[in-house]
């Protein structure tokens, strides 16, 4: 119609206002994906909005504005940054926390064998590891975690009211039966006692792990996992009062569920831990084929 007529003389044929029309066709467009252009700011900050609590504040605007473009919301990088500013859409600010290690022991320590090469070629090659403690009303819970330095993946926890040597191993024995790595992979850490106890060395040769460990008191030797525990501790944690080790387990699982799923990485390429490994697996296929 817009063709044959111009909008003001249809619009006063059908004796609606012109205002009235292209109000409603903005709204129309709004709900729409597409190109920036085609969204109202309460549009886009109704999206922005979602987000933000979905990635538990997570996001400043780069992060934020990659998981627009993945949505099909088309947008810039400085309508973005620009709505987060005006609106108070801000990244919740990293802290510095305390990370447990007892390294005072005589027990035997091995040598770094990553002198902070932290980027493999491929999964299962480089994992690390670390102990991290919740305050909760019914008493500390330690975390230890295990990560794959390929893509940034948990691939073993364990969560307990104790920070034994089995707290550790449990971490490593989740890793080895979800991911079954070939030998030869190295597992690293810091020098704590829990590292370097007996039980857990022996558990690393019997999976045909190598030791890995970094100089003491130097947290850059392992600072993938010192960066890990301090997204955990300032998007999950920070500010928020547990009765119940129960319920602090429950939050870190939560979180965890969503950093290797969902949480876009900048060294990843704005991937998730996850995306990231099935794209690589997927190219080797391809390249296999």
């Amino acid at each position: 119609m817009r063709r044959q007529y111009p909008v003001s003389v249809a619009c006063e044929v059908l004796q609606v206002s012109a205002s009235g029309y292209f109000s409603w066709r903005r709204r129309r467009q709004s709900d729409r994906p597409g190109p920036a252009g085609s969204y109202s700011d309460e549009a886009l900050l109704a999206h922005m909005r979602a987000i933000h609590a979905e990635v538990k504040g997570e996001y400043g605007w780069p992060r934020m504005h990659k998981e627009l473009l993945a949505r099909g919301i088309r947008i810039g990088k400085e309508r973005v940054r620009r709505l987060m500013q005006q609106h108070g859409l801000r990244a919740r600010t990293k802290r510095k926390f305390v990370v447990t290690t007892d390294s005072r022991h005589s027990l035997p320590v091995a040598p770094d064998l990553v002198q902070r090469r932290f980027i493999p070629e491929a999964p299962n090659q480089l994992w690390s590891g670390d102990i991290t403690y919740i305050a909760t009303d019914e008493g500390w819970v330690y975390l230890a975690a295990v990560i794959d330095l390929f893509s940034r993946q948990v691939v073993g926890w364990s969560m307990q009211p104790h920070m034994h040597a089995s707290l550790v191993k449990e971490a490593l024995a989740m890793a080895w039966w979800r991911r079954r790595p070939a030998a030869g992979l190295i597992f690293h850490s810091d020098r704590g006692s829990q590292y370097c106890s007996h039980e857990f060395q022996d558990a690393l040769k019997s999976w045909g792990m190598r030791s890995s460990m970094s100089r003491k008191g130097n947290c850059w030797d392992n600072a993938p996992t010192e960066s890990f525990w301090g997204r955990l501790k300032t998007a999950s944690l920070y500010g928020r009062k547990f009765a119940t080790r129960r319920e602090a387990m429950d939050a870190v699982l939560d979180w965890m569920a969503f950093y290797n799923h969902r949480r876009l990485h900048s060294s990843l390429g704005y991937l998730s831990p996850m995306q990231y490994e099935q794209r690589w697996h997927a190219a080797q296929r391809k390249k296999a084929a």
